[in-house]
């Protein structure tokens, strides 16, 4: 039943990442409710120019009981109408498995007017153990 899934999700790790949830011996290894958002922002850089960049900053915390290997931030960008421009999906270093909190930036893949239309964007985190 989940062969499927896995099949479809490895096909596609090597470009955007794991966002499904799969099972090994019974156990979850992806599971969004294990982490949090607490606190994000959208900065420009250069506003206004041709290098005019977006990139949203945040934090994200572990609110679950297990130890954390692998966090991915699904950030998909909108316009002033709310027309999705971009998703992109960064991974989180997490390279210290004790803590319960780590630093993110997920960057707007385009430049100049492009960036300059980015007026809001929504998160996802996805983990794995």
């Amino acid at each position: 039943m989940h062969r499927r899934a896995f099949l479809a999700c490895a096909a596609l790790v090597p470009i955007t990442g794991c966002l499904d949830f799969l099972e090994e011996g019974g156990e979850e290894i992806t599971e969004p409710g294990d982490v949090e958002i607490v606190w994000d922002d959208l900065t420009r850089e250069n506003p206004g120019t041709e290098d005019e960049r977006v990139v949203v900053w945040g934090v994200v915390r572990n609110v679950g009981d297990r130890t954390l290997s692998y966090i991915e931030i699904r950030a998909t960008f909108f316009d002033a109408e709310g027309e999705e421009l971009e998703t992109v999906i960064e991974n989180v270093d997490v390279d210290d498995e004790s803590r319960e909190e780590w630093p993110f930036d997920v960057e707007f893949p385009r430049f100049g007017e492009d960036a300059t239309a980015v007026a809001s964007y929504d998160l996802e985190p996805v983990t794995g153990v």
